[in-house]
């Protein structure tokens, strides 16, 4: 790690390359999957605008967030977030975390060129590749070919993928390469969306029929939100820690406890991001009383959780709820 400051200089400025690289847009259900190819060449960084032609670009998963190694190979380096949310300790070069909130491949729609960023219809996705030893036959190094994320979409579309030249396109290990960027099977690529009839849960998981029963809430699929996180984002700061289960998904709990189903009750639909906090994915009450969807069970999973800090500052909140999905 002593070298991360200068490997990502490089990242960050080296020139762009027309390289030997497909991008593909595969259709997976109701999320796009972005994948890459290569004609052997290494791909050290991307740059891409992903637009859609109809509704909106809601959430990414299914990236890598650190170096790449050969356990976990990949492109998880954000340039446009890098500065935004990671730590580097100045002595050592190491990074104190690789997964505070908000550090994704979307760049921030106030940096230059960048598109409007999820909850619009076009996001900027920047990845780029560190690794030790650096060549290009590295055991650590991303293959020449793979998953890059996937996309959920608020509703059906066409996705189309450009290269953001401005931020630097496709960057190869060696620049001097000429080559082609082939974007066919990126362009007008139809998708099946509508967040709420996506399969963000296989139907293999124990709370398949119930998340079904509900509507298919997109948070169910965030990968802690059964141990109490309703909003999928991480609070604290470096200094302090990290933890998943806290004040706002308490805020939201507050809102949602005990709201009664009809008749007795407006129910919990009318409470925004309400089923969220049924995080024990169950129904409280009685025919007599009345029937709600977050309540003591739902309070016992959240005290569970509590302020957990996530590595390296604590054990973390186990990842273990069935989905993969990023707000």
């Amino acid at each position: 790690m002593r070298k991360l400051s200068l490997l990502l200089a490089s990242l960050l400025f080296a020139a762009p390359a027309m390289a030997a690289v497909h991008i593909t847009v595969e259709s997976d259900g109701s999320m796009a999957a972005v994948k890459y190819a290569t004609d052997g060449e290494r791909v050290r960084a991307f740059a891409l605008d992903i637009t859609v032609n109809k509704g909106k670009i809601v959430g990414i998963s299914d990236f890598i967030r650190g170096e790449s190694t050969a356990q976990k190979p990949g492109y998880g380096i954000f340039p446009g977030n890098f500065g935004r949310y990671i730590t580097v300790d100045a002595t050592t070069g190491e990074v104190a975390s690789w997964d505070p909130n908000g550090y994704t491949p979307v760049a921030d729609p106030c940096d230059p060129g960048a598109l409007g960023g999820l909850g619009t219809n076009g996001i900027t996705v920047e990845m780029g590749a560190l690794y030790y030893p650096t060549g290009d036959d590295s055991p650590n190094a991303p293959p020449t070919s793979g998953l890059l994320f996937k996309l959920t979409l608020s509703e059906a579309a066409t996705v189309t993928i450009a290269l953001n030249e401005a931020r630097g396109g496709v960057v190869l290990t060696n620049p001097d390469v000429p080559a082609t960027v082939d974007l066919a099977q990126a362009t007008n690529v139809a998708v099946g969306g509508d967040v709420a009839a996506a399969d963000l849960l296989p139907p293999s998981h124990p709370d398949y029929a119930e998340w079904v029963a509900v509507g298919k809430p997109a948070c169910w699929a965030y990968p802690r939100q059964c141990r109490g996180d309703a909003d999928g984002l991480k609070e604290g700061s470096a200094k302090a820690g990290y933890h998943y289960v806290g004040l706002q998904d308490m805020g939201i709990f507050a809102k949602a406890y005990q709201v009664l189903e009809p008749p007795f009750g407006p129910g919990i639909a009318a409470i925004e991001n309400g089923i969220c906090a049924d995080f024990a994915r169950d129904v409280e009450g009685s025919a007599k009383t009345g029937f709600y969807r977050v309540g003591a069970t739902d309070l016992n999973v959240l005290a569970a959780s509590w302020f957990i800090k996530e590595a390296p500052d604590g054990p973390g909140v186990p990842g273990d709820c069935g989905g993969n999905l990023v707000p």
